[in-house]
């Protein structure tokens, strides 16, 4: 868990505007701080799988959160990654929009 002053230093480097405490930049940067974390802390303690269990629910809230931002403003999304420093996700790894069921 991050103490109040590394976030509060993560979300003055990456707000968006004046009061931005939400954007999904400032939400991006604080969960990959928290996964670098608790990464370090599960090398330490291998079985520790509740810990295991959280990093994973911030995993997925990351990708959902950076794939919100790649498909509603892609100039954000390509700034962040390389601040951050984290892998896009190729093409060929992503799901396919599913279509809507065509009813006769």
């Amino acid at each position: 868990m991050l103490d109040k002053k590394k976030k509060d230093r993560i979300i003055e480097k990456y707000k968006t505007h004046k009061s931005d405490t939400g954007s999904p930049e400032v939400q991006i940067a604080i969960l990959t701080a928290e996964i670098k974390e608790l990464t370090e802390h599960l090398k330490a303690h291998k079985k520790d799988f509740s810990s295991r269990r959280g990093l994973i629910k911030k995993v997925a809230q990351r990708r959902r959160l950076l794939q919100y931002l790649q498909r509603e403003n892609e100039k954000s999304y390509d700034d962040i990654t390389k601040k951050l420093k984290i892998r896009k996700r190729s093409a060929e790894t992503m799901p396919e929009p599913e279509e809507e069921p065509v009813i006769p």
